[in-house]
């Protein structure tokens, strides 16, 4: 586990970098960002129902064109297809639509919809998002305890504690790139659908109020080589082979292909169109494993990431201050250039307001970069390629995220809970829901 440093004293000289905050104002920075989130909510409407759409068409084309080409030879037009249909259908649509994004604006309520959309069984995971995290877990562990606890040590995503067994191993650092590159090929089923699982099993726990085990520490990754070595108290091997992982590996790789099977038996080539459909699956899914890596975990990984002690009430001043300090924004602009990042490359507004559409998030991305030039605040964007090589040297401890000054990290908490009472007082309290019962009741 990566810890913070020894406590410093509250008139320790500020680091490098770090001289902004002594002249930061605290309160017009939180006024002007919560005035234009008020703005951008109330500008959600038709447009960005057809956004969506135009967003979702071209995702189903790329999911049309591998499908109706993987039986009949190994090729990359076919693996880029399939990878991208996967790519864009996780990080796009169903990452959106999960949020809530498009609750309040889409005509058709039972399906995109927070609460309903691939939740329910493995029916709804096939027809709205099928992949090998269980949707209910991704909700607690993506949804309400990565985005509220943004870069805090119980973060599931924070990639330097997540990575700790590589950064503080002895072995050359090219082994520590071998293990890396293992990971960026197989981290969604070897790290994070056993994780994610992890977080909805921990939840539930919390919630019923039963102990966690003596030396088990909640904040540590769950993964396959922990579920295959030492195990985990939330659930068993076999539990997480037949609820999260088994449904995905079989029917995605195993029983779409069939109709292949069936063609190929019709022209005679007996089963080579089934199993050259899928070889095609199987490199697919590397390389979308390579995709999301790099449009996902680099979100907010780097030298020039903040990392905080404590937590803080969402949608405070310190909340919104977080948000900018601990993520970064990749190359924005036009369609085509979203949807190769998966809409990721907006990631500090998505994080300010994870309830809101693509289409917000891409005409918010200039007015809150102004707003962070305003009040002095670092604002990082830059190319995802130069992200993967930070996030790779925290994974492997040639570098380290930095640490908040703790002295100021305390004075903005305090004015958070200033602030938060004066909006009771007048009857203008934010009510957010951080962790979704019906989510966790649709997993039971």
């Amino acid at each position: 586990m990566c810890v913070p440093p020894q406590s410093s004293r509250p008139e320790a000289k500020l680091a490098r970098g770090d001289e902004w905050v002594e002249s930061f104002d605290y309160d017009a920075f939180t006024a002007d960002i919560k005035q234009l989130g008020d703005e951008l909510e109330k500008q959600q409407g038709p447009a960005d129902v057809a956004h969506l759409k135009k967003m979702v068409m071209w995702s189903n084309m790329c999911a049309l064109v591998g499908f109706a080409t993987m039986g009949y030879s190994v090729n990359f037009l076919t693996i880029f297809a399939l990878s991208t249909f996967t790519f864009t259908r996780w990080t796009m649509v169903a990452h959106h639509t999960c949020h809530g994004g498009y609750d309040r604006v889409h005509p058709n309520k039972k399906r995109w919809n927070r609460f309903k959309f691939a939740l329910g069984g493995t029916w709804s995971r096939m027809c709205d998002w099928f992949d090998w995290m269980m949707p209910e877990a991704w909700n607690v562990e993506h949804n309400n305890r990565h985005h509220y606890c943004l870069s805090e040590i119980e973060d599931p995503d924070l990639v330097e504690n997540n990575a700790v067994d590589i950064r503080n191993s002895t072995i050359p650092l090219v082994f520590k790139y071998l293990l890396v590159a293992f990971n960026v090929f197989t981290w969604k089923w070897f790290y994070y659908a056993p994780n994610t699982y992890k977080e909805l099993k921990l939840a539930k726990w919390r919630k019923e109020g039963r102990k966690i085990p003596d030396g088990v520490v909640p904040s540590d990754a769950v993964t396959i080589r922990a579920l295959l070595s030492s195990g985990t108290p939330f659930y068993s091997f076999w539990e997480f082979v037949s609820i999260v992982v088994g449904p995905y590996f079989l029917i995605h790789f195993f029983l779409f292909p069939l109709p292949y099977m069936a063609l190929g038996e019709y022209l005679g080539t007996g089963h080579d169109m089934y199993w050259t459909a899928v070889k095609n699956l199987f490199y697919a899914e590397a390389l979308t494993n390579a995709h999301a890596f790099v449009a996902i975990v680099t979100n907010h990984a780097g030298d020039d990431m903040y990392r905080f002690r404590d937590g803080c009430r969402p949608y405070s001043g310190s909340f919104f201050l977080r948000q900018v300090l601990a993520s970064v924004d990749f190359w924005t602009g036009s369609d085509i250039n979203d949807f190769m990042h998966g809409y990721l490359n907006y990631q500090i507004e998505h994080h300010m307001w994870p309830s809101l559409s693509m289409l917000s998030y891409k005409k918010s991305q200039p007015l809150v970069k102004a707003i962070c030039k305003k009040h002095g605040v670092p604002y990082v964007q830059e190319n995802v390629f130069i992200r993967v090589k930070k996030t790779v040297d925290i994974m492997c401890g040639t570098s380290s995220m930095k640490w908040f000054p703790e002295e100021y990290e305390k004075k903005f908490l305090e004015k958070d809970v200033l602030a938060e009472a004066a909006a009771r007082a007048g009857k203008k309290s934010r009510n957010t829901q951080l962790l979704s019962d019906k989510c966790m009741q649709a997993a039971e």
